[in-house]
């Protein structure tokens, strides 16, 4: 008989851990469902398309450089519990001031980036003060408030820059000016600035060029985000990310707390737009920023990221995953369909689903939670009686 028994329970036991093992790989598979879906999608465009592995590679390589620390600034609010952060357009829109500024000014190369970077700091401190200060009041729908928040400082923007530069802020150069004399053009270049960063120690690997100093500058910012966390505000931005209340008990001014991190994610944009415009070799003034914030956060989530929780590794993968669709789609299009526009909706229309996808799993898995709390909730008061 205790052999049967033992017998029976080694049986249960194993089942049970059959199933925790099945529910496990569930989950794994649950939570990585859009980079899943990505990896398919370039699997199964990727030969269609026809590009040779050193081309993907490079150009992999390239747009890494060229959107990473944009990306890298959305880690910061995350943490703080404030979900993706779409004014990230208010650095970006800080950096294109800059920018024109230096264009204006004639400075170039590295020189005339480190310049852009330092006026967009106190431009970018205050739209991060606004903003954050307005998220506060706000709570629980800052990602909404935010996207609404760049609609209303790009107005601002367009007022500036269109009415207010060369009229009331001296602009010297007709290069940048508009011809009336006042406004800027369209279109401001930045070819003496194009790829500085890029070219600086860069390295040629069998025909794939590596901006290793562009990769350095990612890899400081990379470093200051770990370093960060361990620190006393990170820490505190931590325990308010988890439980705003919580946080407020143990003494952590959590109204200032999100503050810094909308205002960091801010700044951090802005140099991040910089470096992404010198990659470029064009300002576009009046549209350059509009989509940034829109892709950046896409990438991330592609990346397997979420509302609540990013890490580093997610922003590597989603720049990788993402950006290779943006490649091959168009070609793979094209063969498939004999029209490149295919590929170029598809893209575009996959960039909007990827969000959406992921706000509707992220507010699923929060319904869910508070219903296995509430039923938890009920089944103590039961106990109790």
């Amino acid at each position: 008989m205790s052999n049967e028994n033992a017998t029976t329970k080694g049986n249960v036991l194993q089942t049970g851990q059959q199933k925790k093992k099945g529910n496990s790989l569930l989950n794994l598979l649950a939570s990585n469902t859009v980079p899943i879906m990505f990896i398919i999608i370039c699997a199964v465009c990727i030969p269609i398309s026809g590009f040779s592995p050193a081309y993907l590679i490079n150009e992999i390589l390239t747009r890494m450089g060229r959107n990473t620390f944009l990306i890298l600034a959305l880690l910061i609010p995350i943490m703080a519990g404030m979900g993706l952060n779409f004014g990230m357009t208010l650095g970006a829109m800080a950096a294109e001031i800059g920018l024109i500024f230096v264009s204006d000014w004639q400075i170039y190369g590295i020189p005339g980036m480190v310049l852009a970077m330092i006026i967009s700091i106190p431009i970018s401190m205050l739209l991060g003060l606004i903003c954050g200060k307005i998220l506060n009041a706000a709570k629980g729908r800052e990602m909404v408030a935010s996207y609404i928040i760049s609609f209303f400082i790009n107005g601002i923007y367009q007022l500036i820059v269109l009415y207010m530069m060369g009229s009331i802020i001296p602009i010297k150069h007709t290069t940048v000016k508009l011809p009336r004399g006042y406004g800027i053009r369209n279109t401001v270049s930045l070819l003496n600035m194009r790829q500085k960063l890029d070219d600086l120690l860069a390295i040629n690997v069998k025909g794939v060029k590596i901006p290793v100093a562009t990769f350095i500058v990612i890899g400081l910012l990379c470093l200051f985000i770990v370093w960060f966390r361990k620190t006393k505000l990170g820490q505190d931005m931590r325990a308010v990310g988890q439980d705003m209340e919580v946080a407020r008990d143990a003494g952590i001014d959590v109204e200032r707390t999100r503050i810094i991190s909308i205002l960091m994610s801010t700044v951090i944009a802005g140099f991040g737009m910089v470096i992404y415009l010198q990659n470029m070799g064009n300002l576009s003034t009046y549209s350059s920023h509009s989509q940034i914030g829109m892709f950046a956060i896409a990438a991330l989530l592609v990346g397997g990221a979420s509302v609540d929780k990013a890490s580093i590794g997610n922003v590597f993968l989603g720049v990788t995953l993402f950006h290779l669709m943006f490649i091959v789609a168009p070609s793979a299009g094209a063969k498939i369909t004999g029209d490149s526009m295919i590929g170029e909706y598809f893209r575009v229309f996959v960039s909007y689903a990827v969000i959406t996808i992921a706000l509707i799993m992220y507010e699923t898995k929060k319904r869910r939670e508070k219903s296995q709390m509430a039923e938890l909730l009920a089944a103590e008061q039961e106990a109790d009686a």
